[in-house]
């Protein structure tokens, strides 16, 4: 059966109101929202510093950084954390289907996190290797959490890495714009990711996983090593991509991946533009056109249908508008399909 979702980010700052909506608009694959209009501190960095113990940091000038200890919006976002399970406890303790949490990922946060002396997490190979190693740790507390939260959901995790493919491209910028960090190695990404899908299984949960970056691929960057089962491999089970950010190398990796055996969160829903959403006929089309091109046999159980990338910035209603279409194109798809 062809199934739909979101990928985390809603508009807003209601969160009692976005977590309803949640399993009220996706029944089948509920997810935990994320409201970034709340405050730094419910950004992807600042949510993704809500989770490692062992590595303080704080929030100065606009730019997080690590520090001696926490700081107050590290605190908020720890504090936030707590209150969003707390409240997702009491909306669905008795919850029996596949439920999503989103994190931040290591190369994303290395990428985005300051540190002294060497600009950025992402120069030194050390504080890279640690900060890892940390988000992995407080990515298994969480679901340790949860599992205790939510007893009968089978757990999804989906690592956000929209600074991945610019990782592995050497195109992040310095904290001057002048120059440009080095590209990280395959093996050391692999290794970091790595660290934390094995997490779940080291704590004997199991625990689907998928990589989601919205980002451009930068022409066929070796999908298939994310995936579990297909040699050295960060470890996960599918991945998470927006069709329009995919060139023409990229659609063959894609569907090396798939073959592979991976699930694919299939980002039809465009994000970006004045209309908000497409209708059911043209991301039926765009999906079906997508699907084709990968050639994959027997994809439906293993086909997501998401929004492009995230929903902060639109409207509520536009938001609610996007599931109904995607519920709509998932029935049609999975007829197609069969």
């Amino acid at each position: 059966m062809v199934a739909f979702t979101g990928l985390g980010s809603l508009p807003g700052t209601d969160y009692p109101a976005a977590l309803r909506m949640t399993f009220d608009a996706v029944p089948d694959l509920a997810y935990l929202p994320e409201l970034p209009a709340r405050g730094p501190w419910a950004g992807i960095v600042g949510r993704g510093l809500g989770l490692p113990s062992g590595l303080p940091a704080d929030l100065s000038a606009g730019e997080w950084r690590l520090a001696d200890a926490p700081g107050i919006d590290q605190r908020r976002a720890r504090a936030t954390w707590r209150d969003d399970l707390d409240r997702l406890e009491e909306e669905a303790h008795d919850y029996t289907g596949r439920f999503k949490v989103a994190v931040a990922g290591p190369w994303t946060l290395a990428a985005s996190l300051g540190v002294a002396h060497t600009g950025r997490v992402l120069a030194d190979h050390g504080a890279r290797r640690d900060l890892a190693q940390a988000l992995a740790e407080g990515v298994g507390e969480l679901l340790v959490d949860l599992g205790r939260r939510l007893p009968g959901a089978a757990l999804v995790l989906q690592v956000d890495e929209p600074s991945l493919p610019s990782v592995a491209a050497g195109a992040v910028p310095t904290p001057g714009g002048f120059f440009r960090h080095r590209a990280v190695d395959l093996p050391e990404i692999v290794q970091a990711l790595a660290w934390v899908t094995a997490e779940p299984a080291r704590r004997g949960l199991e625990v689907a996983t998928v990589l989601h970056s919205c980002a451009p691929w930068d022409g066929g960057w070796p999908l298939r090593s994310l995936l579990a089962g297909t040699g050295s491999t960060a470890g996960f089970g599918g991945v998470s991509l927006d069709l329009d950010r995919l060139a023409g190398p990229d659609w063959d990796a894609l569907a090396e991946a798939v073959e592979s055996g991976g699930a694919l969160y299939l980002g039809c829903l465009p994000t970006a533009g004045s209309t908000r959403p497409l209708g059911v006929d043209e991301v039926r089309r765009r999906t079906l056109a997508a699907v084709e091109r990968i050639g994959a046999t027997g994809i439906a159980d293993r086909l997501v249908l998401t929004p492009a990338c995230g929903l902060a910035g639109w409207e509520p209603a536009e938001a609610s508008a996007a599931f109904r279409v995607l519920a709509k194109v998932a029935d049609q798809v999975a007829s197609e399909l069969a």
